[in-house]
């Protein structure tokens, strides 16, 4: 595939209602943002993969917080990817666009040929919501299974919110017409409206190791309409996710035109850290004096290096850690 220019639908988050059948979705385009979040590492492939689903993932899911606030997806493992953490950032302002941020941790000597899943090892997906200041972050927990994060992400809505939830995913690298790549990802996802579950605890569900699935969820007319709309889903193209000759809202009337559905405003999403001097200065200041003259480098510094966008920075020792708070 080759792409000569940005597309007006790149970087965006579009929402959408299927009236008749009383779901909710959103489409999204993640370019010059994964790009962006891509660029700043020299992963191997199998975590580029893991590093570009879990962007995505985080754009679908984040798109529904409120103004200022943060969306932060987390894989840890013992695997040989360790761990892989995501940052959604919701707009200051409305028209504002959000922000997105992710890297991963690794073990590079035990990186496998495997497929991209099976690096990761014995560990949980965690979505946390952080509200803001004077407010306690809520977090959801779910069991790393069924063979990809788009999977987990469905158990972690269906074990933590009894909504059911589907993803489409599809993401990769296209040529430009400059003979450069650059990554390209698309995604869809639908979910139930929220409503009192009828799926009765304790029962166990019909997912790896009794973990519940979203249509354990659904019974007599949701049911139906929940596999009504999995149908169309199911006939989505991969190239119809990330390829150039689409827009969203006309995917959108291809897969559920008889669905009724109704589009929102999109949410612009650009690649975007939060890191600054001071972030890191207060990050430092629980070390003692003793602490920081450890960390003290042979040129008379304090370094530290931003793991989401590799910014560098030099401190004067005097001037962090919690003595020279006092």
């Amino acid at each position: 595939m080759t792409i000569g220019s940005k597309l007006a639908w790149d970087d965006t988050v579009l929402p959408f209602q299927l009236d008749l059948s009383d779901i909710r979705g959103r489409v999204a385009r993640l370019d010059g943002a994964l790009n962006g979040i891509l660029s700043q590492h020299d992963y191997p492939e199998p975590v580029e993969a893991l590093v570009a689903e879990m962007a995505l993932l985080t754009a679908l899911i984040g798109q529904t917080v409120k103004l200022r606030w943060k969306l932060s997806l987390q894989v840890q493992t013992r695997g040989a990817l360790r761990m892989i953490a995501t940052d959604y950032f919701a707009p200051e302002k409305e028209g504002q666009p959000a922000r997105i941020r992710a890297y991963a941790s690794y073990d590079a000597s035990k990186i496998s040929d495997a497929a991209a899943f099976d690096q990761l090892e014995d560990g949980y997906f965690a979505i946390l919501v952080d509200q803001g200041k004077g407010t306690t972050p809520y977090q959801g927990i779910t069991p790393l299974a069924g063979g990809s994060l788009a999977a987990c992400a469905e158990s972690y809505f269906a074990q933590s919110e009894q909504l059911p939830t589907r993803f489409a995913l599809n993401f990769g690298k296209a040529m430009l017409a400059d003979g450069t790549g650059e990554w390209r990802a698309g995604g869809l996802m639908i979910q139930t409206m929220p409503k009192a579950s009828p799926f009765a605890s304790g029962e166990g569900g019909t997912g790896e190791n009794g973990l519940l699935r979203p249509e354990d969820l659904v019974t007599g007319d949701e049911e139906e309409n929940w596999r009504r709309v999995n149908f169309h889903v199911d006939t989505v193209d991969e190239l119809e996710l990330i390829g150039p000759d689409l827009p969203p809202t006309d995917l959108l009337v291809r897969l559920f035109h008889e669905e009724q559905p109704r589009v929102f405003d999109a949410q612009s999403v650009r690649f975007g850290c939060t890191c600054s001097e001071d972030r890191v200065r207060q990050s430092l200041s629980i070390y003692s004096a003793k602490d920081i003259q450890k960390m003290t480098t042979e040129d008379g510094l304090v370094t530290a290096d931003c793991q989401f966008c590799g910014r560098h920075y030099e401190l004067d020792p005097e001037s962090v850690g919690f003595e020279a708070r006092k």
